[in-house]
């Protein structure tokens, strides 16, 4: 079966004081048709810009170079009518703040509505219609006087529901979510991931969760994709990544998840921070937060350690 998604050698660079800084390199993946999957990391791991990047969303300051193709039609320069025609109708984005996403001078209806009007072409009495459906399916009041609010007049769980609602608007075969939960409160959380799952059931979509964020990985996700510094580290599936990691990133940031520690314990912390782009080591990246590293580790790209469908790239695998 042919991947409804492949990304292959996507490299990502930015423009700083006249030198090219890469931001992604050499990131290759597959979404199949009905599945999820996570890009998980650390704050500057690069998965926000992988993301973007798939529906060039990144603007005309990004130098992306390699290949996306969604159900075979390349994305990366894509002409705007091809672009256009795919986002919001075959693959849909929600952002990570809706705040700042949504339009603040537009009525929700309208902006819900934008996305029928463009793709599905319907006219007004329908597309009102349907707007109402959208926000009842999202569990938000669907009276008129529903449609005619702001975002400013709507709680940060609301904003979220109303991103959701004009994801779903076009029933998209991919649905990608970028950090869908940051800012909201636990029980918000918890109602916007099952809100998702929800709507994934019901229209067979496949799905990319970005997220830093472990314990949304393993209730929600088939495989994750591990990112660190711009490169993948470990991908699989969730059950095999928790068990038995290959990266010692990974590893590590398992070990920072509660049900991984004895109850009231001190959880552990990974030391340092992520290295900014331009300022990475030839090898791994991870190697001067590692207490496993080599000798070789900072100063030559680490083999991959393969196991089946699950792959890491480690001098000194964990397990």
């Amino acid at each position: 079966m042919t991947a409804l998604l492949k990304v292959r050698n996507l490299k990502v660079g930015f423009r700083q004081d006249g030198q090219r800084v890469a931001a992604v390199k050499g990131v290759s993946f597959d979404v199949e048709r009905g599945e999820t999957v996570a890009l998980v990391g650390e704050s500057g791991s690069g998965k926000s810009v992988t993301a973007l990047s798939t529906v060039s969303l990144l603007g005309g300051s990004a130098e992306v170079e390699g290949s996306v193709t969604y159900d075979g039609r390349e994305m990366v320069h894509a002409d705007d009518k091809t672009l256009r025609q795919i986002r919001g109708n075959d693959i849909s984005f929600i952002f990570q703040e809706p705040m700042t996403s949504l339009n603040p001078i537009m009525t929700i209806g309208a902006q819900i509505g934008e996305a029928l009007q463009i793709h599905r072409r319907l006219p007004a009495a329908s597309r009102r219609a349907e707007i109402k459906r959208l926000l009842g399916l999202v569990g938000l009041p669907s009276e008129d006087a529903q449609l005619d609010r702001y975002p400013f007049q709507l709680s940060g769980g609301q904003r979220q529901r109303v991103m959701i609602a004009i994801a779903l608007a076009c029933e998209p075969a991919l649905l990608i979510a970028d950090e869908p939960t940051t800012a909201l409160d636990v029980t918000i959380q918890a109602q916007i991931l099952d809100l998702i799952a929800e709507m994934r059931q019901r229209f067979g979509m496949a799905c990319v969760m970005v997220t830093h964020d472990l314990g949304v990985v393993a209730e929600t996700c088939d495989r994750a994709i591990v990112m660190y510094a711009g490169r993948v580290a470990e991908e699989g599936p969730v059950d095999e990544l928790f068990g038995a990691p290959i990266h010692r990133y990974t590893e590590a940031l398992v070990g920072t998840i509660p049900a991984a520690n004895p109850p009231g314990a001190r959880l552990p912390a990974i030391p340092g921070a992520v290295p900014p782009p331009g300022d990475r080591p030839a090898g791994c990246a991870f190697a001067g937060r590692c207490e496993h590293a080599l000798d070789v580790c900072a100063s030559r790209p680490p083999p991959e350690v393969r196991r089946g469908a699950h792959v890491g790239y480690c001098w000194n695998p964990a397990s």
